[in-house]
């Protein structure tokens, strides 16, 4: 077995060793942007999000925004939590992954993007056990998020009707049994997208859960 200062970080998050007294971490209030940064004059939190987030066409910030789209679009007060098993969760407990892709980079291209959509499959985290051993779908739904713009003179990631989502619920991710899922893999399997004023129902719709079905039916009786 590694010492323990040569584990990576991942293997130090799997190997957790149970304490007598866990440290829980308290809750705290979400950040406004104004609050001042000790020992920086004239410098707030929202100049740490203008740098660290200064494009939404970088791959990591355009897929966190993609999860912030679909967080506004069912209404979810729940707030994001990094190391969870799925992007967003409804306040009902509708559990949705979010996957995000475009045809234009912040980088120089040569052609537009092929789009794919990895990572469909992964391993769970819990701060008592870490890692799974297996890796699993572990949401009800999966929106596939496309910016569609293809000339960078046009892209603006803050109109929405800039983006179009398809939803899958799980039973067929679970069916198509795979890892990773192309953009014509994906329409095939979920037919035409939704737009952003349609997509809180169409993830409604979309939610495999048999309690789910049980709520609309008394809805309409």
């Amino acid at each position: 077995m590694p010492t323990l200062s040569k584990l990576t970080t991942w293997e130090s998050a799997s190997m957790i060793v149970p304490s007598e007294k866990p440290m829980r971490p308290l809750t705290v209030m979400p950040l406004r942007g104004d609050e001042p940064i000790a020992g920086l004059s004239d410098t707030a939190v929202v100049d740490f999000w203008r740098f660290a987030m200064p494009d939404l066409k970088v791959n990591n910030t355009r897929g966190v925004f993609a999860e912030f789209l679909v967080h506004q679009a069912v209404g979810s007060a729940r707030r994001r939590v990094e190391w969870a098993s799925h992007d967003v969760e409804t306040d009902d407990g509708l559990r949705i992954e979010v996957k995000a892709g475009a045809y234009l980079q912040a980088w120089e291209q040569h052609r537009h993007s092929d789009i794919r959509f990895t990572g469909l499959r992964a391993r769970t985290w819990t701060p008592t056990t870490g890692y799974s051993n297996e890796k699993s779908y572990n949401a009800d739904v999966y929106v596939f998020a496309v910016q569609t713009a293809r000339e960078h003179a046009n892209y603006d990631p803050l109109d929405t009707t800039q983006w179009e989502f398809y939803v899958l619920p799980r039973p067929t991710l679970e069916r198509l049994n795979t890892d990773t899922l192309n953009l014509a893999s994906v329409r095939t399997a979920a037919g035409q997208p939704a737009l952003f004023p349609g997509l809180g129902g169409r993830i409604r719709a979309t939610d495999p859960r048999p309690s789910a079905h049980t709520v609309e039916a008394a809805r309409t009786t």
